[in-house]
């Protein structure tokens, strides 16, 4: 009887659970109800996302949650931004307050298994290095034993640097913030001898100095840092819609579709594979719950993932990066960036 009484409990909570699960409306259903998307950033990370002189929001992670926008509902337009400091970027995915989180951050174990996050795609690989200024006369950063380095808590290059600092006996000592503009200002303002941060982001600052050739980014990459897009956990329709979005983005580019020439080819391509990506045959849009064209319009208002990066943080934008030879290079070019199969 007991066992039997056990079994009884066990099925009903499973049941229970279910029916839950079955009630609570996916991300998507929400999103389209609502009519607009949230997307969550930060304050300010010039490539990435930061506000132009007419007060708009630009960037690759900007990019990339209007792809998603233009997914789900034909318009890049149908996304709000909502900057939020480092520590609150778990917390407003997890709450519901954002949708997608597309903000520079670094895909960790500990992030994807304790935060209540599912991280999808590398959009942009990356490594820290850091930053100092001419001046101080090194020219490695295993020069810098004993130096003060300022840098951003809760971040992955606050355990970076700690984790470095012991196993080169560097000594380094941290000069810790909760805003990057104040970091920033702080390594400007000589209150500490170098600055550490992913070397997008030293080349974004760089940038932003009064004298940027007063400042020299060390040779040395001390950490993998995978910048990632992330959704609440356990949403796999929701997630299913983000990270195909971002796989059409580099689809186009391995299948030559741009921005400019996608009216092209959807009508006059003969290949299958473009073909189903623009909707012209095939259903793979049910699947995910979208329209027939959410590919061909991704492409068409944002681009491909190649327009996206070079008028973001390529050689010609304010980052001026070099793609050729790095892993956000196409896999056929040596890098890393892979399309999934559209079939």
């Amino acid at each position: 009887m007991k066992n039997a009484k056990s079994l009884f409990v066990l099925a009903s909570s499973l049941f229970s659970a279910a029916s839950f699960a079955a009630d609570t409306p996916s991300t998507l259903d929400e999103v389209q109800s609502r009519g607009y998307m949230n997307c969550v950033i930060g304050n300010s990370f010039p490539g990435f996302y930061s506000l132009n002189k007419e007060g708009e929001w630009q960037g690759m992670d900007i990019d990339m949650c209007r792809g998603v926008s233009a997914a789900v509902f034909g318009d890049v337009n149908k996304v709000k931004f909502l900057p939020v400091q480092w520590a609150q970027s778990f917390t407003s995915i997890k709450s519901g307050k954002g949708d997608m989180l597309s903000k520079g951050m670094t895909w960790t174990l500990s992030r994807d298994t304790q935060q209540g996050l599912d991280f999808l795609d590398t959009y942009f690989y990356d490594g820290q290095g850091f930053m100092v200024r001419k001046d101080l006369g090194v020219s490695s950063v295993y020069e810098l034993e004993g130096a003060t380095v300022c840098v951003l808590t809760g971040t992955s290059s606050e355990l970076n640097i700690a984790d470095f600092s012991r196993a080169n006996n560097l000594d380094l000592k941290t000069v810790v913030f909760d805003d990057s503009s104040v970091r920033n200002t702080a390594f400007f303002n000589d209150n500490c001898d170098a600055l550490t941060n992913d070397k997008s982001g030293l080349a974004a600052q760089r940038s932003g100095a009064q004298n940027p050739d007063d400042y020299i980014v060390l040779p040395e990459t001390i950490s993998k840092e995978a910048l990632s897009f992330a959704v609440k956990q356990n949403d796999s329709e929701w997630s299913n819609v983000v990270k195909w979005t971002f796989a059409a983005m580099v689809a186009a580019e391995e299948y030559g579709i741009t921005s400019e020439n996608v009216e092209e080819m959807r009508a006059q391509s003969n290949s299958p594979i473009v073909r189903r990506l623009l909707g012209v045959e095939g259903d793979l849009n049910k699947g995910l719950g979208l329209p027939k064209d959410w590919a061909y319009q991704v492409i068409k208002q944002v681009g491909n993932y190649g327009e996206v990066y070079e008028r973001n943080v390529g050689e010609n934008s304010i980052l001026g990066l070099k793609r050729e030879g790095t892993l956000n290079a196409l896999w056929k070019e040596g890098g890393m960036m892979y399309a999934k199969s559209y079939r």
